[in-house]
């Protein structure tokens, strides 16, 4: 492509720096970093040169690098590009950039995070919130594609508390049970940000202002599947079927084991297990949308067994009817006459399940569930689903009998 502007000095001796001209408007440290990524390490920035903020510096780790990127631009017959516009670069006269911290060892309260994976751009900015909110406040999100992948920038309140994130997180895939419509890991490599302000405009899919919610609603996030409240979040669409994921499974889960825990708050109507990211997931379909909604919101993040074993996270499913051919120990469909006549079930319920790992599990008692006390009207403050019941028992592991826990317990000395 020909232009009057020369693209490279040629006479400048070589340096670690870089000199970039022809930027667009508030260039990003980010984006002068992935531009030389595929060279080299870039140490150092620095955006916004000149009187039209449209030039930059860049100066990689070794000389080598910096030779590697002029050459190839010179050579290549499609120029860099930052936002369509083509950049133009030479070596600097200088060779290190100063009064300027290196970016690797600048500590933020706003993290730069790449999800990385074939799915990653399928990943909601609610997932993102999800993961990062357990460290801290998340002031706010933006989410981008670069040619890195899909990317985000979010903003904590404190450098502390995004150094806690990074450090916990940076590596580590997204749970499978918050992407349950992802078949491929995703995982996440995180930096710090020279941003400490990130400006949002709109609550839309793609940025995300948790401290204003009464900023605007942009036109573009309202779709025909949801809705966004507020406080900017996407309303997830009821359905009558919920999806639920099983997380920390160390002891196995039955059919019956699922019917047992959703049946206490409606009549289930059909039940399909199936394999997933290496867990165990189960579609449960319920005969309207509020049983499935009281159901969610009573069972979320609770554990079927004493411990934090086997918990549940659940979200809507898109099925709003199962489509069960088969009944066996891995589908089930209730509506059917005499559901348990048509498959046989002496091989599961003749057998106490074996737990996966730690000794024997107390599989659900069917002929006991459902007898609590009489004038008994709701779970108790402490359930007994996860680890903080009070209940003193030999075994790492025991039911209850409440409204939505099973009864029973472990045999006794099943366990070390």
């Amino acid at each position: 492509m020909a232009s009057s502007q020369p693209q490279f000095r040629y006479t400048q001796p070589p340096s670690k720096v870089l000199h970039l001209r022809n930027l667009p408007w508030e260039c990003t440290e980010e984006e002068l970093i992935e531009l030389g990524k595929p060279f080299g390490k870039v140490v150092n920035t620095k955006c916004n040169v000149g009187a039209n903020k449209n030039q930059a510096f860049i100066e990689f780790a070794d000389l080598n690098q910096a030779i590697a990127m002029i050459s190839y631009c010179a050579s290549s017959s499609e120029p860099p590009q930052i936002r369509g516009k083509t950049v133009y670069l030479q070596y600097s006269n200088r060779q290190e950039i100063v009064n300027n911290k290196t970016l690797a060892d600048t500590a933020g309260n706003v993290l730069l995070v790449t999800v990385e994976g074939n799915e990653a751009r399928q990943v909601s900015i609610d997932v993102l919130h999800l993961v990062f909110s357990a460290f801290g406040y998340v002031h706010k999100i933006t989410t981008f594609e670069k040619t890195a992948g899909f990317q985000a920038l979010i903003q904590f309140s404190d450098t502390q508390t995004a150094s806690s994130a990074k450090n916990a997180l940076d590596g580590r895939c997204i749970p499978s049970y918050l992407i349950p419509e992802i078949v491929e890991p995703c995982s996440l490599k995180i930096t710090y940000s020279a941003h400490t302000d990130l400006s949002v405009k709109f609550q839309s899919h793609r940025s995300r202002d948790y401290t204003n919610p009464y900023l605007p609603v942009a036109a573009s996030a309202i779709d025909t599947t949801g809705q966004l409240g507020l406080d900017g979040k996407k309303m997830e669409p009821e359905s009558n079927v919920l999806l639920a994921s099983i997380e920390n499974m160390q002891y196995p889960v039955s059919l019956e084991n699922i019917h047992m825990v959703f049946s206490t708050f409606g009549p289930v109507q059909k039940i399909a297990m199936f394999d997933k990211n290496g867990g165990v997931q189960a579609l449960v379909q319920y005969p309207d949308v509020q049983t499935a909604v009281v159901a969610k919101d009573r069972l979320e993040g609770h554990c079927i067994y004493e411990g934090g074993y086997c918990k549940l996270h659940l979200s809507y499913s898109r099925h709003t009817d199962l489509s069960i051919k088969v009944n066996n120990d891995r589908s089930r469909d209730y509506t059917a006459p005499n559901p348990m006549m048509m498959a046989p079930q002496s091989s599961i319920l003749g057998q106490q399940p074996h737990p996966m790992a730690g000794g024997g599990g107390a599989p659900y008692n069917w002929m006991q569930y459902g007898q609590t006390p009489e004038g008994y009207g709701g779970p108790p403050g402490n359930p007994g689903w996860g680890p903080g019941s009070g209940a003193q028992q030999s075994a790492p592991m025991q039911t209850h009998n409440y409204h939505y826990g099973p009864p029973g317990g472990p045999p006794q000395g099943s366990f070390p």
